[in-house]
């Protein structure tokens, strides 16, 4: 595995991902109250308990990928609806 070209040049390369032990870091950090925001009204469609703490990393993982996953198919809904001029 030594020479596979994927782990030797992408995966195992400095600042890629959890390997690199990076954070996660808003690309417009203007953004985050609104994305929070987002979360939250995400969560409550799907019958996610808020944290009222705000702090997620209690939550399970299923519960966090259905917030995640739901977010993810609204932007790209909305993002498919710009593009078409509606």
């Amino acid at each position: 595995m030594a020479d596979n070209k994927f782990y030797g040049g992408f995966a195992g390369a400095a600042g890629y991902g959890a390997a690199a032990g990076s954070k996660n870091q808003s690309v417009v950090p203007e953004a985050k109250k609104g994305l929070d925001q987002f979360k939250e009204e995400v969560a409550a469609e799907v019958g996610v308990q808020v944290p009222a703490t705000g702090y997620w990393g209690n939550m399970t993982s299923k519960e966090c990928g259905t917030v995640g996953g739901y977010m993810v198919k609204k932007m790209v809904e909305a993002y498919e609806r710009n593009l078409a001029g509606k």
